[in-house]
């Protein structure tokens, strides 16, 4: 199936049969770069890991649970898988911004 076929960002479209709404601006400068970048291990990896990432953000699911005794649902909870990912993702950056 072709690009036009598929829909364009921004203008809503079909992903597995599910309409799309209207990209919000930071959305599409996400799909914008992930589509600049040429084919290669490196983004696939990339993309795997911001689908992963997403799935997991949406819904941590985390098997640990919270000194209340209920299983972590939101990725704002203070359970240590939530908190370890953060600071994973906040050392990335970090080290991303100083090259």
């Amino acid at each position: 199936m072709g690009r036009e076929a598929r829909g364009r960002g921004g203008e809503g479209g079909l992903v597995s049969g599910t309409p799309l709404a209207p990209l919000a601006p930071e959305e599409e400068r996400l799909v914008l770069a992930l589509r600049g970048i040429p084919p290669s291990r490196l983004r696939d990896l990339l993309t795997t890991l911001v689908e992963e990432l997403a799935a997991f953000v949406s819904s941590p699911s985390c098997a640990e649970m919270q000194a209340d005794g209920a299983p972590c649902g939101s990725a704002d909870a203070s359970c240590d898988e939530c908190r370890k990912l953060t600071a994973l993702l906040e050392g990335l950056r970090g080290r991303l911004q100083e090259s």
